[in-house]
């Protein structure tokens, strides 16, 4: 349950963020909208030193800042294949935000490669995109690697995060230590180093060590000790595959004391899948109005 003194913060910004957004697209240099994306997208770029990340949004009120899947290769070009497509799912419902994460192949969002604390690098790339649209307060929903993205963004801006979904996360698996750090190297790197001949492979090697390596368990990037700790509520939406284990989906749940988790499998047949994107809908609504 969330305290009195957690609810009124939430109840506060909420109202705050909803009514002070604001609620037209933010004036930005004009991109494509990338195939099978929905029509009315307005596309833009967000600019900070040798970093350029490019946003999407559509639709209007609270605002949505939803990842896509794929790994380091989370571009918003993902969303028409994904398990919820959420910039068509979620138009009438938010002011839904998307974006291509720093330096995916196929993505228009480059900069340096982060070595040092890449997921942090990650954090600030997203809240950066925020503040350049101006808007405090926000749901999250990350798919894939957006389940660490989530709890990274929850550890370092928990007052700005109300609520937030973390779909299928990516997590690490005992039995396979090595699997997203491999996937890394041999998937994305690879054409990544194709078109930055700049970037070093050791470069490479220490930023996925970075990543995977230096705290191998659980999300990656933040610790059980926090998820303990972490007020914010959030709805889990559980998967089984290597990169998507669903013990860690579990632990998630378990540990952190304002988080729920749907049943799993979810994806099939179409109508509980339909209810269970129901299910988040009326759970960030809920958090809106709480």
């Amino acid at each position: 349950m969330i305290d009195s003194s957690r609810r009124s913060v939430l109840t506060a910004g909420a109202a705050a963020a909803a009514t002070t957004a604001p609620q037209v697209f933010a004036q930005a240099p004009q991109a494509a909208v990338p195939p099978g994306l929905p029509a009315g997208l307005k596309v833009g770029f967000y600019d900070k030193g040798n970093v350029r990340i490019r946003y999407a949004e559509i639709g209007s009120g609270f605002p949505l800042l939803a990842t896509p899947g794929g790994g380091l290769n989370s571009r918003m070009s993902n969303w028409p294949t994904a398990v919820i497509n959420i910039a068509e799912e979620f138009k009438n419902d938010f002011r839904v935000i998307t974006m291509d994460q720093r330096n995916a192949n196929n993505g228009e969002s480059s900069g340096a490669v982060p070595v040092d604390n890449p997921w942090d690098a990650f954090a600030d790339d997203q809240l950066g995109v925020m503040d350049h649209l101006g808007i405090r307060q926000f749901f999250f929903f990350g798919n894939c690697i957006g389940g660490p993205f989530a709890l990274k963004l929850m550890e370092r801006a928990p007052a700005r995060v109300v609520a937030a979904i973390l779909s299928q996360p990516v997590g690490h698996r005992p039995d396979k230590p090595n699997y997203m750090y491999e996937s890394g190297r041999d998937v994305w790197a690879k054409e990544f180093l194709e078109r930055r001949p700049d970037v070093s492979m050791a470069t490479i090697e220490q930023y996925l060590h970075n990543l995977y390596r230096v705290q191998p368990d659980f999300v990656y990037s933040v610790s059980r000790e926090f998820a303990k700790s972490c007020q914010t509520p959030m709805l889990v939406l559980p998967d089984d595959i290597v990169a998507h284990p669903l013990q860690v989906a579990i632990d998630i749940a378990s540990l952190a004391p304002n988080a729920e988790i749907t049943v799993f499998p979810w994806k099939e047949p179409p109508e509980l899948k339909a209810r269970t994107v129901n299910r988040v809908r009326t759970f960030l609504k809920r958090h809106q109005t709480a």
